[in-house]
């Protein structure tokens, strides 16, 4: 019986056991795992969107707290907010809603 060696035209790293055993390493990590790369990607993604979020309610914040300030400190404005928001009237007053038409082609 004759044994043919293992060529050396292999470059020694390819005929390595613990080159196998990291490339499974990877691929398990990054396939197979609970916590693989695409579910890593999607948490990122949600992650930068839910900050997104955030920041735009905390400027809708700001903006509703200086809107509040106006209204509290003048008597006219929060009658004219309470009028044209809550359509609310005064004793003996009719109020009037006009709808535009929407023509359907």
């Amino acid at each position: 019986m004759s044994f043919t060696a293992i060529p050396t035209s292999i470059p020694a790293f390819l005929r390595s056991f613990y080159f196998y055993v990291g490339v499974g390493f990877l691929v398990w990590m990054l396939v197979f795992d609970a916590n693989d790369f695409v579910k890593q990607y999607d948490m990122y993604a949600k992650l930068h969107e839910l900050q997104a979020e955030r920041k735009y309610y905390l400027d809708n914040i700001e903006t509703v707290k200086k809107e509040r300030s106006e209204l509290l400190s003048s008597p006219e404005l929060l009658e004219k907010f309470a009028r044209e928001k809550y359509i609310m009237k005064r004793p003996g007053e009719d109020v009037f809603i006009l709808v535009p038409n929407q023509e359907s082609n």
